[in-house]
């Protein structure tokens, strides 16, 4: 059985937890690996090494160009290795293969941006008065801490790592208990790379070890991806030692579909907008907001689409996976199975028994209509293939009922009419508004991140890079020189 090791101050070491940690695929319920807790010795030793390695004389003498020169080694090396870490990602989250590939490759482009941004940070200099010179610079906050969620480990540790050493930052990095393989895979290339203390990759259950690095008081920022409860207590903890926070929370997205909108291209990004990762997607598009005039013809071909989904393992490379772990399993389908209790299910609901994968989580990508806007299925995120239609007959109404929840992070807009559909993207509260399209390609250099409970602050593009640095203003004074 493989242990997933930790990398601390340049050694490989298991945690000290007392019991092992399965880390099991999805699709099988096989046990991939194990890995155990890494007690608060090792996470101050981790905090330690950083500190003095971030400081260090030879870290400091690395420079920008130098610092991208290595993200840009890193993004080769991760397309050198695609299949073999599009399989890892695979089956440790259950996504399917094309899905994985994917993330694979935006991990490779957030490392090939940034590492191509690192040189191109810049300060500024501002007009004071005759005989000051006045810079402004951008310095390294230090050590930045990256709590990764379990549904895209790979792609969403990338984002964040990638920023953060572009700016000369020491990086912490603790994996998801569910989802360590692929973050494991690249702190081999880290540790080979590196100076020691750089980056570590500390792992363990979240609730025992996230906080004994987000409470930590020598750390400098902490980036934090997950739920909106987790998010709170990650706040409560940065407060204590007044460290600044990114954090990218929930979403219960909607995909706001008007009359005259392109019916087919709405159709197809409705669908994958729920089905990507089987819903587990902070971003989802878990609500339609359907114009009453279209809903009917729309839904038809909707709920059609869904019944000729295929469902299966992720190295089938089917249309959509199972669920990550049967936490995940036992709670969706106990809310579907009190939703068709209640009529709103108009197709799926059930859970899927797959031959061959008996153990697999598996469940149907399921409609709900007739819930109220109000409602938990309208207003809480479920993290499943679970999409909740909602009608609406004015724009104004399809505006209310698009922020009518406590959530901010994504919205689609599908209106051949591109007054309506710039009108309605000016007043949507979403960090994101995808009009005719839903989610983009890649996205790479977009700003990223919710208005709400969604989140603080943004990910992505430049605009991440500020994350990871603090300002300092320099005032120099010079004198006129004596002319003889």
């Amino acid at each position: 059985m493989q242990i997933i090791p930790m990398l601390i101050n340049g050694k490989w070491v298991q945690g000290d937890g007392q019991a092992f940690i399965d880390v099991v695929n999805p699709s099988t319920g096989e046990v991939l690996a194990q890995l155990k807790n890494a007690s608060k010795a090792q996470v101050d030793e981790a905090v330690q090494a950083a500190r003095i390695a971030v400081e260090s004389e030879e870290w400091r003498q690395v420079k920008a160009f130098e610092r991208g020169q290595l993200l840009l080694e890193l993004a080769q090396y991760i397309r050198m290795h695609a299949e073999e870490w599009s399989l890892l990602e695979c089956r440790d989250v259950g996504k399917p293969l094309t899905q994985a590939r994917a993330d694979v490759e935006a991990a490779a482009r957030y490392f090939e941006f940034y590492g191509g941004a690192a040189d191109k940070l810049m300060g500024d200099t501002i007009p004071i008065e005759d005989g000051i010179l006045n810079a402004v610079v951008l310095e390294p906050v230090g050590i930045t801490v990256h709590i990764v969620p379990w549904n895209y480990p790979l792609q969403i540790t990338a984002r964040s790592v990638a920023a953060a050493i572009a700016t000369g930052n020491a990086v912490i990095v603790k994996s998801a208990e569910d989802t360590p393989l692929t973050t494991h895979a690249m702190t081999q290339w880290f540790a080979r790379k590196f100076p020691k203390g750089i980056f570590q990759h500390i792992t363990g259950l979240g609730r025992e070890v996230g906080p004994l690095l987000t409470r930590h008081p020598d750390i400098n920022h902490i980036t934090f991806t997950g739920s909106v409860a987790t998010g709170i207590e990650v706040m409560k903890a940065a407060a204590q030692n007044i460290v600044p926070v990114t954090l990218e929370l929930g979403g219960k997205s909607p995909n706001i579909v008007f009359a005259d909108a392109p019916m087919e291209q709405a159709l197809e990004g409705v669908v994958r907008a729920i089905i990507q990762n089987a819903g587990q997607t902070c971003s989802a598009g878990a609500r339609l907001l359907i114009e009453e005039d279209a809903k009917a013809l729309f839904i038809k071909r909707l709920v059609d689409r869904f019944q000729t989904l295929k469902i299966g393992p992720g190295e089938a490379d089917v249309d959509m996976g199972p669920l990550l772990n049967e936490r995940q399993y036992v709670k969706i389908s106990a809310l579907l199975q009190q939703a068709k209790e209640d009529g709103y299910v108009i197709t799926g609901g059930d859970t899927l028994t797959i031959k061959g994968y008996e153990k697999g989580y598996y469940i149907q990508p399921t409609i709900l209509d007739g819930v109220d806007a109000d409602a938990e299925l309208a207003q809480e995120e479920i993290f499943g293939p679970v999409l909740t239609i909602l009608t609406f007959s004015t724009v104004e109404e399809a505006i209310a009922l698009a922020n009518g929840t406590d959530y901010g992070l994504v919205a689609g807009v599908w209106s051949k009419d591109l007054d309506t559909a710039h009108y309605v993207a000016s007043r949507v509260k979403a960090g994101q508004v995808f009009v005719n399209n839903y989610g983009a390609a890649g996205g790479i250099q977009m700003p990223f991140g919710g208005y709400k409970k969604s989140g603080i602050g943004r990910e992505k593009g430049f605009v991440a890079l500020r994350n990871y640095t603090q300002m300092k203003n320099i005032a120099i004074r010079y004198a006129t020189p004596e002319r003889t």
